[in-house]
């Protein structure tokens, strides 16, 4: 009797904690706070958003954690090079009087740094790189795409061009990542935080 009352709190607790989270990725969740958080400043401090404006940030959101989780995977969190960025981005924080580690924004900036410069380090890799050092399979997706570059050569569309395929490299790796890792998403507590 015991054991399936402890089963049974435990279960209990286990959904309160998942209550208040919008989503799990690899099991590291995501709080309603800081999904708020980060919608709020990306959406020039909006709140009011519909049920289908949180999902699809939601979305992208989730994508950006992918592609953290996998800089960390390559241990792209342990390069001295990134430590540095991190360490004097910090100092700069604490010397802001507005923002010290006693504010409540205080580890959300921090948070959202540390997690950027990953992405954009994983991205560069992943992505940006591959793109410009892939004469051939730019010039094979304009020859495929031709007619969506409005009769410019490869010279005057390779811009776009590019555009296109860091698109193609970017879907792919997302779909990859979402292979690998797992997301769950508490569509209940999305929709606590929509307004009609």
């Amino acid at each position: 009797m015991r054991k399936v009352c402890c089963i049974f709190i435990s279960c209990f607790i286990a959904h309160v904690a998942f209550a208040q989270n919008v989503a799990s990725v690899n099991g590291k969740s995501i709080s309603s706070k800081e999904f708020m958080w980060v919608y709020k400043k990306n959406h020039g401090g909006l709140t009011n958003a519909t049920y289908q404006e949180l999902s699809n940030y939601l979305d992208l959101y989730i994508n950006f954690k992918l592609k953290v989780i996998d800089a960390k995977a390559v241990n792209l969190d342990a390069d001295t090079a990134y430590k540095k960025e991190i360490n004097g981005y910090e100092s700069a924080l604490k010397k802001q009087k507005k923002t010290s580690p006693k504010n409540v924004d205080y580890d959300f900036i921090m948070n959202e740094y540390r997690e950027g410069v990953l992405m954009f380090n994983i991205s560069e890799r992943k992505i940006w790189s591959k793109s410009q050092e892939n004469e051939s399979e730019l010039h094979n997706l304009y020859t495929k795409n031709k007619s969506q570059y409005a009769g410019k050569s490869y010279e005057e569309a390779r811009g776009d061009v590019i555009a296109s395929y860091q698109d193609e490299l970017e879907t792919a790796w997302i779909k990859t990542l979402r292979n690998k890792y797992s997301v769950k998403i508490n569509q209940d507590e999305l929709r606590k935080l929509a307004k009609p």
